[in-house]
């Protein structure tokens, strides 16, 4: 996949001191992308709009919670 055009943005959860960072791509047509921040030529994943909202909406309810 091109990413050339992608737009990465940092969790606001992520710190600056070299925590472990989640950045992602949503400007891209019918995909989001996501990246390790520290590795950002390493891989990625995809996840189709759908899928991104069910996973922050997990986030957000606390279903991933221990």
């Amino acid at each position: 996949m091109d990413l050339s055009a992608a737009i990465w943005r940092k969790s606001s959860r992520s710190s600056g001191n070299g925590g472990q960072c989640v950045e992602v791509a949503a400007n891209l047509p019918g995909v989001i992308a996501v990246r390790d921040s520290k590795n950002p030529d390493g891989p990625k994943l995809f996840f189709t709009p759908a899928e991104w909202g069910a996973f922050v909406s997990g986030v957000k309810t606390g279903e991933f919670d221990r």
